[in-house]
């Protein structure tokens, strides 16, 4: 069932270009990272649930302030394709959050990705994709290689939190897809985040009051939620309405790479060989996938979902 509501708005590479999306999902990619290393400066004053909260929250309402989403004329329909993505959105955060307090953001990232590639293997009917796709788990699991050669010690609880998460993204792509399907602009975008802050808040307020007492930490707060939300979720709600779903999962693979990039500039947590040959991997994937997915289908060939 899923599959066939996302074959329906899937939308022709070769007739529109790659380069525009792709260009949107870099962006996010280096936004969001960046952001999520910020926010590991909010943990000690406002914890993680506190600073999930603020994320969602300053998130919500920047875009609610410069959007005005008129809801008044919402159907049913559109009102539960936010609240699927409002909870997915909170759920993928604050498991998020809670891995990259106890792994490197690199390693968190690279096993949350293993939600996507799941999802965009199943997806995919090109056998090539499906190549491709393998591909990327090998760099995954060199990721996670250096705590089995005793390298390098990953806390079970951070992995198990990345896991979920994975999980999570993989639902927040599925329902952002049927979002931005379902309301035009970003209207819906707002409306979610307003939801997803209501998710989390009766569990992060307390933390979330000690930050917002010192105004070093509110500018923080503010701008956690920019590059990690406000920016990041418009550039990829725009993407997923150019790019086949399964398309988009596989290039979120580049988010290992910017993730253990702004680890190593802002969090100094240390990038060695192992890490360095998985990152090899997953570009040699995101290539692949972008490329094959760039060539026009046959003439009377199905779509692609």
């Amino acid at each position: 069932m899923t599959g066939q509501v996302l074959s329906r708005t899937r939308i022709p590479l070769h007739r529109n270009g790659i380069g525009t999306p792709l260009a949107m999902i870099l962006g996010s990619c280096l936004s969001l990272q960046f952001g999520a290393a910020l926010a590991v400066a909010l943990f000690p004053i406002a914890g993680v649930l506190g600073t999930t909260t603020l994320r969602l929250a300053f998130a919500a309402l920047i875009l609610v302030v410069a959007i005005r989403p008129r809801v008044g004329g919402w159907t049913t329909a559109q009102w539960r394709a936010a609240g699927a993505y409002g909870v997915a959105l909170a759920a993928m955060n604050t498991a998020f959050y809670a891995a990259i307090d106890r792994i490197p953001l690199g390693t968190a990232v690279a096993i949350e990705f293993l939600g996507p590639l799941g999802l965009a293997a199943i997806l995919s009917r090109r056998r090539l994709d499906l190549v491709w796709v393998a591909v990327a788990p090998c760099g995954m699991g060199i990721l996670g290689a250096e705590s089995l050669f005793g390298l390098a010690h990953l806390d079970p609880v951070g992995v198990a939190f990345a896991c979920i998460a994975g999980l999570c993204w993989a639902g927040y792509i599925l329902t952002s897809a049927r979002l931005g399907a379902a309301v035009p602009g970003h209207g819906g975008l707002a409306v979610g985040l307003v939801i997803a802050a209501l998710a989390v808040a009766p569990m992060g307020v307390r933390g979330a009051a000690v930050a917002l007492s010192d105004a070093t930490t509110v500018a923080l707060a503010v701008g956690t939620a920019v590059l990690a939300s406000v920016i990041p979720y418009c550039l990829e709600l725009s993407a997923l309405r150019r790019l086949p779903r399964h398309v988009f999962g596989v290039l979120l693979s580049l988010e290992p790479i910017v993730a253990t990039f702004a680890g190593w500039v802002m969090l100094h947590q240390s990038v060695g060989p192992l890490r360095l040959a998985a990152i090899t991997l997953v570009i040699i994937a995101s290539i692949g996938t972008t490329i094959t997915a760039a060539r026009p289908p046959r003439a009377g060939a199905p779509s692609q979902a």
